[in-house]
Parts: structure tokens; sequence; C-alpha cells
């Protein structure tokens, strides 16, 4: 019987990781301008989730866009926080305010659904919450913010 190879422990490894389902929230182009001119990097930011209790944002810059996607899910999965879901849905009201990014995140009966706009939508999905209702009072419409700020909220189902 042969011992496990470097590659076969790299693959395992890999089939680990496959049970988070990622998704591109936003991609942005930023530069730098120094006094030797502009350079010029991309933004992702990326939820991870496995659609039963656990979920994650991260944020990284890359040279293309490939190599930004990668690193951010590679955050995204190192960042992963619990959510308690009680029969689909939070257990209680929870709200949080992030900078300028303020979100109200309510628990709904069973069958209604996702009643919430993209940011909040996709990060709840992706935690597994199917039924909850939600609403993001903010002056800004940066996605990385709300994103924030949904994290914020659905931390403090922890504490309570």
């Amino acid at each position: 019987m042969m011992k496990n190879t470097k590659f076969e422990r790299k693959r395992e490894k890999e089939e680990v990781k496959d049970e988070f389902d990622s998704k591109l929230l936003d991609l942005a182009r930023v530069t730098k301008v120094t006094g030797g001119g502009k350079t010029m990097r991309f933004r992702a930011v990326m939820v991870a989730g496995n659609k039963t209790g656990k979920v994650g944002i991260g944020v990284s810059k890359g040279l293309d866009v490939s190599q930004a996607i990668e690193k951010a899910t590679k955050a995204a999965k190192k960042n992963l926080k619990d959510i308690p879901i009680v029969n689909g849905t939070i257990p209680f009201e929870v709200e949080a305010k992030l900078g300028p990014s303020k979100v109200i995140i309510k628990p709904q009966k069973k069958g209604k659904g996702l009643v919430a706009g993209g940011t909040i939508r996709l990060i709840c999905s992706l935690a597994g919450i199917e039924d909850v209702s939600s609403k993001s009072i903010s002056r800004t419409k940066n996605k990385l913010n709300n994103a924030r700020a949904t994290m914020k909220a659905l931390s403090k189902l922890n504490k309570k």
C-alpha cells in the first residue's frame, strides 16, 4: 500500500473546500496615483457560504480580475461566521450600523421567502436563511459597506 503523495493530499484539501458556494458581490477597478504614475488593480468582494449556517465575506485586490477573485474567495473562507438558523429563519430581529450603512433584518413565517435587496439577499441565501425580511437604510449604495453591515447584524444573533 502506497503512502499519500503531495498531489493526493492537495486534492483532498480541495474537495473539503468545495462544500462552500461563493459568489461575486462586487468588482471594481481601483487606481493608486503616485509620483511615478498610476497603478491599476482590481478589487473583488466575494461571499462564501455553505447554506447550513456558515457565511463570510472577503475583499482582496489583484493585478487582474481572476487573481483578485481567487484571493477574495480565500479571504471569505477564512472569515466564516456561524449564523443560528431556526426553522429556516433567524431567531429574532437584528439591526446594525457600520459607517453610512444601516441594515434591519427581521424573521418571517415559513414560506414567505427572502424579502431582501441585492447584498442582503445574496448573503442570506448563501448562509441558508430561507425566510427573512430586511431593509437597507443606507446613505450609500456601496455593496462592500452594506455587506459588512449585514455581517455585523448577523453576528449579533450569536451574542444574545
